[in-house]
């Protein structure tokens, strides 16, 4: 059963934090709660502390920065031989150059869009979703998602992914299009900022007579504090490049 994995785990370990917004927070605590020490803390004022012998010093590294920093981050921690984990998103156009330097220099990597386990229960869903509507033609599909009004990107990383798993398993459905429009043969995907909305994520596939919809939507952020820790303490004496679906076995 997948709920070991919330067992305390049998190694404590040294964790590096980078970026010390709400996620960073709530990471913190979650990496106390599982017993695990919080060795340095990387934020804006102290971004150098990545090339410190500190740095160096740690079993691995949570990243939940920004994506104008995310990628330099990364590659840093690839340098200093600590295992990285990522939930920054809006840096994807790096992604293939990262992943190229993570095999050279023998690192280990996992990036999620999403850390949360009942988001990752919902891209297996998707996937099957698609598979099965693709010889139905007269549903079109869409999606909506909603987040609190500090997100920088839109639409969100978690959204992509939805999108390009639609793609990748629908062979009627060739691209995503940030819009409120229905667009034939690509998705729509409506992105809406507002309060503190943690997360919610639709997929609809709507016809003349009805919808079939799935939908996630997070109640707080601890879900993805607690999957980040997950995958730090699944990657620590690894090395290569990971998912969520390697640890949850999906």
């Amino acid at each position: 059963m997948l709920f070991h994995t919330f067992l305390l785990p049998l190694r404590t370990m040294k964790i590096a934090i980078i970026g010390y917004g709400k996620m960073g927070h709530m990471i913190e605590k979650i990496c106390l709660e599982r017993q695990h020490d919080v060795a340095i803390i990387i934020d804006k004022d102290n971004i150098d502390g990545l090339k410190s012998e500190a740095f160096k010093s740690v079993d691995v590294a949570i990243d939940f920065s920004i994506p104008e920093s995310a990628a330099s981050n990364i590659l840093q921690c690839f340098e200093s031989g600590v295992p990285i984990v990522s939930g920054t998103t809006g840096w994807l156009d790096r992604k293939t150059e990262i992943e190229a330097k993570c095999h050279e220099l023998n690192g280990s990597f996992l990036y999620a869009s999403n850390f949360s386990v009942g988001v990752n229960i919902l891209f297996a869903l998707n996937k099957q979703l698609a598979r099965m509507m693709e010889k139905f033609d007269n549903y079109s599909c869409q999606m909506e998602e909603t987040h609190h009004i500090h997100k920088l990107d839109a639409p969100s990383g978690t959204a992509i992914t939805l999108a390009e798993d639609i793609i990748g398993n629908n062979k009627n459905l060739r691209n995503w299009e940030l819009s409120e429009d229905k667009l034939e043969n690509n998705i729509p995907i409506k992105a809406i900022r507002e309060g503190e909305v943690t997360g919610k994520h639709t997929i609809s596939y709507e016809s003349d007579v009805d919808t079939i919809s799935i939908q996630h939507e997070a109640k707080n952020r601890r879900g993805f504090a607690l999957g980040a820790v997950l995958a730090a303490e699944y990657i620590f004496d690894k090395q290569g490049i990971y998912q969520m679906q390697d640890i949850l076995a999906l």
